[in-house]
């Protein structure tokens, strides 16, 4: 009897590690898939293009471009937004990148009048597009680790967007 008690757990206990298993695989992909969807472009924080080729980024699901690159050598991600004139920072990620402020200012947002710090970024990449001193600024009504990627890194680069791409190449020379 008593051998057949400890098959049972034996068994019981198989079929708990199985469940255990399958639902955390489970979690764990769906996770995965979820964080893809909202971040299709996290793959370009550690890719390099070759010379001269375009950076093509895909819409997330909400419709924004999302994309991981990097600030001064640290990952960040950014929401791209052509209608943003500097690479706006938030003031908690500002200070863990050791951000240091040039001077104040106002800015027009979303949310109406607010007051920032003006900051130069080293150097900002995105899917092996550099851009080396970068306007910036410090926005303590920006929460979250994610940055606006606006048009004075934008701005140095033909942008097109079409079909849900949006497609950054290097500027044509004259």
């Amino acid at each position: 009897m008593s051998e057949e008690r400890a098959t049972r757990r034996a068994g019981l206990g198989m079929m708990l590690l199985f469940w255990v298993l399958f639902l955390g695989g489970g979690a764990w992909y769906f996770h995965d898939y979820l964080e893809a969807q909202r971040n299709p472009n996290a793959h370009l924080a550690d890719v390099s293009i070759g010379e001269g080729e375009p950076l093509v980024l895909e819409r997330n699901r909400a419709g924004h471009f999302v994309a991981t690159g990097r600030i001064n050598g640290e990952p960040v991600e950014f929401l791209l937004d052509t209608g943003a004139t500097y690479v706006a920072v938030p003031a908690e990620l500002a200070e863990r990148l050791g951000l240091e402020s040039t001077g104040s200012a106002w800015f027009n947002t979303a949310n109406g009048r607010v007051r920032g710090e003006l900051t130069v970024l080293d150097k900002v990449s995105l899917g092996g597009f550099t851009a080396r001193e970068v306007r910036g600024s410090i926005s303590p009504g920006l929460a979250g680790d994610a940055a606006l990627l606006g048009m004075s890194f934008l701005g140095r680069f033909d942008i097109e967007i079409r079909d849900g791409r949006m497609v950054l190449r290097p500027p044509q020379r004259s």
